[in-house]
């Protein structure tokens, strides 16, 4: 008997989609999508088994993965649908006698749970800023940028024109314990971004120990996180949307927009600065090209 492999279990489940469920191909490529990052995941966490040998506690830690990288409640659930749908065609084909995922609830989707803004939700927002203020400039600018590379709200009040490598797309920022790590910048946002930095904060007068600080409130000193948190609020109030937005709500975003679109689990959870898939685990850090093609490739806003 062949190896059943995580190739062939899964060139045999979506040809059972296809055929017996009669299932769009988009539907087919997204239970696809599901099965791949469970596949990236026992990559990463260096567990070498096959598509029968997975147990409920690594369906587990997968689905808490998901939630720590930002994945809103719908979409782990829907990940659990595909996944549940994979193993239950596993037992039908007599390759497995439990199914993993039985014990498995998805998320409760309650209004407690971070809020997390589709696409449309996203260009909503950015619609309702005035262009024509300076404050507008510097709203659109800073939320181009917490969206484009999932920043935590205190790397962008940090962030410094110094680690601005907008020839290279990339920017350096300072995380959680003081650590460093390059990502990505859409060409969108570095547009905004420059548009700002060149108008709005070239006629600001800086104070000093200002200057190398990228986003400025307008008497020259650092933004505060109060002045984004705020800024977003009212732009939410503004553009009619109904969910709590702060600028976690867009770092979730970024990080649910590339998963779905199929990114590599490994590169989303490079880019949010996450230090490894459990707290102990070190793995390879991913060169710059691939981080760049995964923003081109996967980001609506690239």
């Amino acid at each position: 008997m062949a190896l059943f492999t995580w190739p062939v279990a899964l060139r045999q489940f979506q040809g059972y989609l296809q055929l017996e469920k009669s299932l769009s191909p988009n539907s087919v490529e997204a239970y696809g999508r599901d099965i791949s990052k469970l596949q990236q995941f026992l990559v990463i966490r260096q567990l070498p088994i096959g598509p029968t040998q997975v147990s409920t506690e690594v369906l587990r830690e997968f689905l808490a993965t998901l939630q720590g990288l930002g994945l809103s409640a719908t979409s782990q659930a829907r990940t659990l649908s595909g996944l549940k749908a994979f193993f239950s065609f596993l037992i039908m084909e007599d390759l497995l006698k439990i199914d993993p995922t039985d014990t498995l609830e998805a998320p409760k989707t309650g209004r407690h749970l971070p809020d997390t803004l589709s696409y449309p939700e996203v260009e909503q927002l950015l619609a309702a800023i005035d262009l024509s203020t300076d404050e507008g400039l510097r709203s659109r600018a800073l939320l181009e940028v917490l969206y484009s590379s999932g920043l935590r709200v205190s790397e962008l009040c940090d962030l410094r024109l110094s680690n601005i490598y907008a020839d290279e797309g990339f920017m350096k920022v300072v995380g959680k314990g003081n650590k460093e790590r390059l990502v990505p910048v859409g060409r969108e946002a570095l547009k905004q971004l420059n548009f700002y930095l060149s108008g709005v904060r070239g006629h600001l007068d800086i104070k000093s120990g200002s200057e190398d600080f990228a986003f400025l409130s307008k008497n020259g000193r650092p933004l505060s996180r109060i002045t984004v948190f705020t800024t977003l609020k009212k732009l939410a109030e503004q553009a009619g949307l109904r969910k709590t937005i702060s600028p976690h709500t867009l770092r979730h975003s970024f990080a649910t927009h590339l998963i779905e679109g199929g990114a590599d689990l490994r590169a989303v959870q490079e880019m949010l600065g996450h230090a490894s898939i459990t707290t102990t685990e070190i793995y390879t850090h991913l060169d710059r090209d691939f981080l760049r093609q995964v923003i081109t490739e996967f980001h609506p806003r690239s």
